[in-house]
């Protein structure tokens, strides 16, 4: 199947798909064009160095639906111009629900929006799930939340972050969130909070392995404490699990800070930094 088949293909599936189109930089690469989708990708751009950061950053667009212009270096390098490549996506931005309108929620909203996120903000009591309290949102639901998550459509690029803090809300709303795809769910509360949410929750037939999809406490571990401070721990950690990093300090790991994706090409800092390894262990023998 030729790309263009394949892109009217994905197209007529409704599948998340980006085609990537060199129109600056050299000549061996101009007109290049690329194809990729969330688990692969076709075609090319002259080399592969400049195939990977290429790729990468079609997924990253990808993620959030968006179309832009990206510039690189012959080689794929960051912060250089030499190259245009024009990234078109056809793919409906990610959903994030978030359940329980607090103040911390309205923080989430805001980030989640910023993130590239379609936020659909829900919550059972009228007076706090109102648009003026939820500007950056791009639905504002009054409903029970399990009730309107059982209805709603959630699919694995979907983040559910459960905020409400009240056991008769998060339960049943983290019981329906377990029978989705949702690439992440998470529930605000403290250590004592989670032990008695996790209990509720087995007695309600959950099992162990069920539990284990539940980030709770919500968020990584950066000592936030106002709702803006906690919304950036959240965000963190919804990346985190997505691109299957720990969320570590980058000063404290050693090697290229960007692992590419298993289907391209290793850029040239992994190369280098697998030949500064190499050496090492020569030079200790």
């Amino acid at each position: 199947m030729s790309l263009l088949a394949r892109w009217h293909a994905l197209l007529r599936e409704q599948s998340p798909v980006a085609i990537a189109t060199v129109i600056e930089g050299p000549e061996a690469s101009l007109g290049g064009k690329l194809l990729v989708t969330p688990d692969d990708h076709e075609g090319g751009a002259g080399n592969e160095d400049l195939d990977r950061a290429i790729v990468e950053a079609a997924r990253g667009l990808l993620e959030g639906g968006k179309t832009e212009t990206r510039h690189f270096g012959p080689r794929g390098q960051r912060r250089m111009e030499d190259v245009a490549v024009f990234v078109q996506s056809f793919a409906p931005p990610p959903k994030m629900y978030v359940f329980g309108a607090i103040d911390f929620a309205s923080a989430v909203a805001r980030i989640g929006k910023f993130l590239g996120y379609r936020v659909i903000v829900c919550d059972a009591r009228a007076v706090f799930a109102t648009r003026d309290r939820f500007p950056s949102a791009d639905e504002v639901v009054v409903a029970w939340p399990d009730e309107f998550l059982k209805t709603a459509e959630v699919d694995g690029r979907s983040v559910i972050c459960v905020l409400t803090h009240d056991p008769k809300f998060d339960v049943p709303v983290l019981k329906a969130a377990l029978d989705t795809e949702a690439g992440y769910i998470g529930a605000m509360g403290s250590r004592r909070t989670h032990n008695n949410r996790t209990a509720r929750l087995k007695e309600e037939g959950v099992s162990e392995k069920q539990l284990g999809r539940v980030s709770s406490p919500i968020g990584l571990d950066i000592g936030s404490r106002t709702p803006e401070e906690t919304a950036v721990a959240i965000a963190a950690e919804v990346i985190a699990f997505r691109t299957g990093h720990t969320g570590g300090r980058l000063t404290e790991r050693s090697g290229p800070i960007h692992a590419p994706d298993p289907d391209v090409a290793d850029s040239p800092d992994a190369e280098d930094a697998r030949r500064e390894a190499a050496g090492a262990a020569r030079d200790s023998r």
